[in-house]
């Protein structure tokens, strides 16, 4: 049986709180030892220390891939642990749980509308550390590629970042208008006056573990980890050619979001699909690295 207390005991300690967050922003997937303590700021002997505790409390688990181990959180249990605060602890009560049960209303009352009336524009943000690459080649597909009912933008991280030359090339030799690609900060959708977002997708893992502040109104979000492009050295036929995988590989994963029947799916449903997507082009492209090696 989840013993609650001892989940909420484990999640006493700030580092551990950390690793629990970071976590969930990666979930479902799995995340080497060495990365989150890199992203939590811990030493590794401290790292694994915080992890057993977590383990032991049923909140992570914990696999070994070759010379790794990778974790990920228990999402049943994360959700048990959230439902017995609210339901159990808090018995359920409005002047407590309302602003939970508001925003579940206002995303299933706007699923209605939408469904009662005309189709709208969904407004959609991919983020990346550096918005040089893989997010303005995500927006870049979204908005040419993506239908009638999507409307894309990117953004970065960092304070500052540039758009990259062998980026831009690749898109204007498919075909794509970068006339209108700019490099964007995530704080220009954080403004009163930003796009009211639906969906989220970090594209790196770098920006998916940065403990950013939730975005306004808790739009759906998603994590497609790509390689980045721009560290790849060597010849530019070698840099093109790694700025080409980047671009196949966000675009299969934007155009499988493009064809969900997202203004029919509730919110949960969209969320399963979003994961899947991520995780079944991971499979994909491992297996055939796998077979490349071969």
């Amino acid at each position: 049986m989840f013993d609650f207390s001892k989940a909420f005991a484990a999640l006493g300690h700030p580092s551990r709180l950390a690793i629990f967050r970071m976590l969930a922003r990666r979930a479902p997937g799995d995340v080497p030892a060495g990365e989150i303590a890199a992203a939590v700021g811990v030493r590794p002997n401290t790292l694994s220390v915080h992890l057993a505790t977590l383990s032991r409390a049923r909140l992570v688990e914990g696999r070994r891939e070759g010379k790794h181990i990778l974790y990920r959180l228990d999402m049943a249990r994360a959700g048990a642990l959230i439902d017995y605060l609210a339901l159990d602890c808090c018995r359920a009560r409005p002047d407590i749980c309302a602003p939970l049960t508001a925003l579940t209303l206002s995303r299933s009352t706007s699923r209605e509308r939408t469904a009662m009336t005309q189709p709208r524009i969904f407004n959609v943000l991919f983020v990346c550390t550096g918005n040089s690459a893989r997010s303005i080649f995500a927006e870049a597909i979204m908005n040419r590629d993506g239908g009638d009912k999507f409307r894309a933008f990117s953004a970065g991280t960092r304070e500052r970042s540039e758009l990259n030359p062998f980026a831009i090339e690749r898109l204007q030799a498919l075909g794509y208008d970068t006339s209108a690609l700019r490099s964007k900060n995530v704080e220009e959708f954080r403004r009163p006056d930003a796009p009211k977002l639906d969906f989220v997708f970090t594209v790196c893992d770098r920006a998916a573990n940065e403990d950013c502040p939730p975005w306004p109104g808790q739009p759906i979000s998603g994590h497609w980890g790509i390689p980045d492009p721009v560290k790849v050295e060597g010849t530019n036929a070698e840099k093109k050619l790694a700025f080409a995988e980047a671009f196949r590989m966000l675009r299969h994963r934007v155009t499988a979001f493009a064809n969900l029947p997202v203004e029919r799916l509730s919110g949960i449903a969209l969320q399963r699909e979003i994961d899947a997507i991520g995780a079944d082009a991971d499979k994909a492209e491992a297996a055939s690295a796998a077979a490349k090696e071969a």
